[in-house]
């Protein structure tokens, strides 16, 4: 994580902070944001926290319905939705004091469709959905920008000038998802959009869908 931050910090030219914190843990967020909140208010929450899968290597494979544990299925919940409850609390009453703030809260197709063999992953989807419906209508009217964003497909590799630069004609090719797969930097693209809407036009839900789920 300290790495990450120092190359975004380098990148961005700005200070950044990496925390580590499970997001299912109602105490580790807690903690986690009296840290945050010392250094200032929080203008923007991005939750994008999702329990990974039991085969890591392989974490778009199906689990059969039998074959999950009740203690994986808590835990996919516990991330997908209670994390973004937890956050959400931590952040709302500081937004509502200004008058301003942005919660975008990151979904995918299982938001929207229950498929098979991804039971716990589309139940913690779902139920995200419906907290990011539920605080828009009550907080919004306060000023406070909370909308669901689904990633529809996968995100490939980042295709910016940099990253072009530095392929030669001996690089292996990018893997076929990869290819196909919406850019990292477009995809943040969009969500710095959402920060941004003039307040007489707020999104509260947007679907963004790479090429290969087209």
């Amino acid at each position: 994580l300290s790495q990450l931050a120092e190359e975004i910090a380098q990148e961005a030219k700005a200070q950044v902070f990496a925390l580590r914190v499970d997001c299912g843990d109602a105490r580790s967020v807690r903690e986690a944001f009296e840290g945050v909140l010392s250094l200032g208010p929080v203008e923007v929450l991005v939750y994008n926290a999702c329990e990974p899968r039991a085969d890591d290597a392989a974490p778009a494979h199906p689990t059969p319905f039998l074959a999950v544990t009740p203690d994986a299925f808590h835990r996919s919940l516990a991330v997908s939705a209670a994390g973004a409850f937890h956050c959400a609390q931590q952040v709302i009453p500081g937004m509502v004091e200004r008058g301003r703030g942005t919660m975008i809260f990151t979904g995918s197709s299982a938001s929207v469709t229950g498929f098979a063999g991804y039971s716990d992953l589309s139940c913690g989807k779902f139920a995200l959905r419906g907290l990011s419906q539920s605080l828009a209508r009550e907080f919004q009217p306060a000023g406070v920008h909370i909308a669901h964003v689904i990633i529809d497909g996968v995100i490939g590799e980042r295709r910016s000038p940099t990253r072009s630069s530095r392929a030669g004609a001996g690089d292996p090719p990018l893997p076929a998802a990869a290819a196909a797969g919406a850019d990292p930097d477009a995809v943040a693209q969009s969500y710095w959009h959402v920060h941004t809407q003039d307040k007489s036009a707020w999104t509260q839900e947007m679907s963004i869908r790479s090429p290969s789920f087209m």
